[in-house]
């Protein structure tokens, strides 16, 4: 299914060597559903420029093709990534690393005795900050979310309040089964990216905003497909996974911003979980902790929050952080 706004991409005869690539990143790099559509959508955007424009297969191509693939979506692109129609830089390097490591596959399967991407360079991008709310605009959303009080603003509350206290991927969210939450309620079992477990802790709000909406959580079950519901943490009637969606969650916060007075394209799943990162860093918590909290595999990608943070608070995370500790000979 397409995204809202983007058209249909055609359902094109992909290589099966991409379909083989493919049942490697699922079976061998434990790869999420999520990741493996992402690419699946890169490499067929590509197949078909080959295909259609240059009369030649994905696996066939050379090292010239592939820049010419390169050179019409730059020509489509927009460096601020805000005009409709347009593409980002941060997009032709996406499709630039996902031919690279499909190129790497058949390199290492025998398949292809070179790896035509070899030589090309990715683009330049600037960095992209992330997008984060305020304390204050967090709490009103909460508030807001709260105030009618019936099953469905309490499982909202719920949601807010554990994205909010966990920093989860909002698949992760959306996803949780029963079984993920300790007896006492006050921790998660995660199965992030690859398989990798983490503990996170709920914190007293999340943990009894939880508490509350289990009370009322069967009324998000159906009669119909209890068995498939049941399971889950966020149950819901109507979708076929058998628990609320990731697209569900997000125009459910999309509603809520709009009551809350807030500019709804501010605000996402996503979103609050860069808030949960900043907030976090902001009051003092050691880099390391967030980025267990927030399953990132590599502390590179934490140290990004710290860019968006005051100079005080920048200092504190450095002061507080053992690399830096380290890298100063303390």
């Amino acid at each position: 299914m397409a995204r809202p706004g983007r058209p249909a991409m055609p359902k094109p005869d992909l290589s099966p060597h991409v379909e083989s690539f493919l049942d490697m990143l699922t079976t061998e790099r434990g790869a999420a559903l999520n990741t493996r559509q992402a690419y699946w959508r890169d490499l067929a955007d590509a197949s078909l420029f080959f295909r259609n424009e240059l009369n030649t297969e994905i696996d066939k191509t050379t090292t010239d093709q592939i820049k010419k693939y390169l050179s019409d979506l730059s020509e489509k692109t927009n460096t601020k990534g805000t005009n409709k129609g347009k593409i980002a830089v941060r997009t032709v390097a996406r499709r630039l690393s996902a031919l690279r490591q499909f190129y790497r596959y058949l390199v290492s399967e025998n398949i292809r005795e070179d790896d035509p991407t070899s030589t090309i360079e990715s683009p330049k991008q600037g960095r992209t900050l992330p997008k984060t709310l305020s304390e204050s605009e967090v709490t009103a959303l909460i508030k807001t979310a709260g105030a009618k009080g019936n099953a469905e603003s309490i499982r909202l509350v719920c949601l807010l309040e554990m994205l909010y206290a966990t920093g989860l991927r909002v698949s992760e969210l959306v996803g949780l089964p029963m079984s993920a939450i300790d007896q006492k309620g006050k921790f998660l079992v995660v199965a992030g990216k690859s398989g990798r477990e983490r503990m996170v802790p709920l914190s007293t709000p999340a943990h009894k905003a939880l508490e509350s909406y289990l009370n009322v959580r069967k009324e998000h079950i159906g009669e119909d497909g209890k068995a498939a519901q049941e399971k889950w943490v966020f149950p819901s009637k109507t979708s076929d996974s058998g628990h609320l969606t990731r697209q569900r969650f997000a125009q459910l916060l999309k509603d809520l911003a709009r009551e809350a007075k807030i500019d709804e394209s501010r605000v996402s799943p996503h979103v609050l979980r860069h808030a949960f990162a900043t907030h976090l860093l902001s009051n003092g918590a050691d880099l390391r902790s967030v980025q267990k909290m927030l399953g990132h595999a590599d502390i590179t990608t934490t140290q990004v929050y710290t860019h968006i943070l005051g100079e005080d608070a920048k200092k504190t995370v450095e002061e507080k952080h053992p690399l830096s500790k380290k890298s100063s000979g303390k």
